[in-house]
């Protein structure tokens, strides 16, 4: 290709187009194999209506051929994004409300004469408070006899793991981080429990559907009819199904910790307003990442002065509560289910098509509050590394040290031997003076725990 410009890493697959980086800004290449249903898209009105509901991001074009491929049609620039999140790290609303998406979209083009090429959660992104689709190049033009190509693609990467979380009462985003193209059928159906054959839609989507995929006959092979009313009944079939599916909250040791921790309201209040004070010192602050954020509290903080804010935390449940939340307030903040002890790692070819969580996370602030003493004491880190993470995701940093002598640490060290000799606040501003100058430093008062204020040395 032309000019040194080449896909971006997860943008290489699909010959209608590719999305490529340049100068600091997104674009994508349109592709003259793509042209017919491009401008079929565009035309029909179906791009403007999608964009008008929120559903789809907008973009501009008119844009030269910024790749010098002979290949090209058309270059647009779409709304850019602050941050890409992958399905693994979402919680399950998210994975839900991104398949009732899908779904939605299809209802949408339809009657535009379109439909969607593939159905996976890659294509979805959080965005200004909400899910909204964002591959311009997966509808094409609808054939109204022929069945819906991406069906399985839909069942695999949405339905089965839906299903799975479901029956199992538990929250397994992770799943498909095992599987990222989706849950093959044939092992959702060995995985989901005998009793799930009585639901009728998950009969025909998971059961009886990998049934059929797995036949070898010529009769699996041939074609049949597929009017566009059985199409309808399809997706209504899989809504009907999706709505109905939930992860019932689990009372989780951390959503106990902190449920409590909430109610000391002179211990929060004091750690707000220093962090609303911090922070209004720092001018230069436009991204931040709360770590640990559990349900939130501080990163809304962050959100009210304009700051595009990424939510972490280990606990599947807070994460969920905090997205459900935030679709109500409509609030920019973008909630990621991550265990920093072992955080989202590159996969796919040559382990490039999906940035780890580090590679991806670049911010102006990090919040790690209440934190450190999980990772140190919970998961045996020590702070030299924790502060290496923190280095590498941040250029400033507000960091809590919580005492060995506090009550939570000494519930943490109820049932392991104390080996945790340097748990001391002189170590831990040590190492932390090794990756960030510490500018400001304040007590919590009526507690031991000590808030930092600190600017990284320089990048990792």
């Amino acid at each position: 290709m032309a000019n040194n410009i080449s896909p971006y890493s997860s943008s290489y697959r699909d010959p209608s187009g590719f999305i490529f980086l340049k100068d600091g800004i997104y674009y994508r290449q349109v592709n003259t194999i793509f042209k017919e249903h491009f401008d079929h898209f565009i035309s029909s009105g179906c791009y403007k209506n999608l964009v008008e509901k929120g559903l789809l991001i907008p973009h501009t074009d008119e844009i030269p051929n910024l790749t010098g491929d002979i290949n090209h049609y058309k270059t647009i620039k779409p709304e850019q994004l602050f941050y890409i999140s992958y399905p693994y790290e979402w919680s399950f609303d998210m994975l839900k409300d991104a398949a009732l998406l899908t779904l939605q979209l299809i209802k949408e083009s339809i009657p535009f004469g379109l439909i969607l090429k593939d159905a996976t959660p890659y294509n979805i992104q959080f965005h200004k408070g909400r899910l909204i689709f964002i591959d311009t190049l997966s509808f094409e033009k609808y054939q109204e006899e022929e069945p819906w190509i991406a069906y399985r693609q839909f069942c695999e990467s949405f339905l089965a793991s839906l299903l799975l979380m479901h029956y199992s009462k538990n929250s397994l985003q992770q799943i498909l981080l095992a599987w990222p193209e989706g849950v093959p059928l044939s092992i959702a159906r060995s995985l989901l429990p005998k009793r799930s054959r009585f639901s009728l839609h998950t009969y025909l989507h998971i059961h009886l559907h990998a049934s059929i995929v797995n036949k070898k006959n010529k009769q699996a092979e041939k074609k049949f009819v597929f009017s566009k009313q059985k199409m309808l009944n399809l997706i209504s079939s899989l809504e009907t199904l999706i709505i109905k599916l939930k992860l019932t909250r689990q009372q989780t040791t951390w959503s106990e910790y902190y449920e409590e921790a909430m109610q000391r309201n002179d211990y929060v209040s004091q750690k707000k307003e220093i962090i609303e004070q911090w922070v209004s010192q720092l001018n230069d602050v436009k991204t931040a990442i709360d770590l640990g954020a559990n349900e939130g509290e501080f990163s809304r903080i962050l959100s009210s002065k304009d700051i595009l804010t990424i939510a972490t935390d280990a606990d599947p449940y807070c994460i969920n509560k905090l997205y459900n939340e935030i679709k109500i307030k409509k609030e920019n903040i973008q909630p990621l289910i991550i265990d920093l002890a072992n955080p989202s790692p590159s996969i796919g070819v040559l382990n490039k098509e999906r940035d780890s969580f580090l590679q991806r996370t670049k911010t102006d602030l990090a919040l790690a509050l209440a934190l450190v003493h999980h990772l140190a004491i919970g998961r045996n880190i020590p702070f030299e590394k924790i502060f290496e993470l923190f280095a590498s995701v941040a250029n400033h940093i507000i960091v809590e040290f919580v005492p060995k002598n506090d009550p939570k640490v000494q519930l943490m060290l109820q049932n392991k031997k104390d080996i945790y000799t340097n748990y001391i606040e002189e170590l831990f501003e040590k190492e932390m003076s090794h990756f960030f100058i510490i500018s400001q430093k304040q007590k919590i008062t009526g507690t031991d725990r000590i808030l930092y204020l600190g600017k990284r040395l320089q990048s990792p």
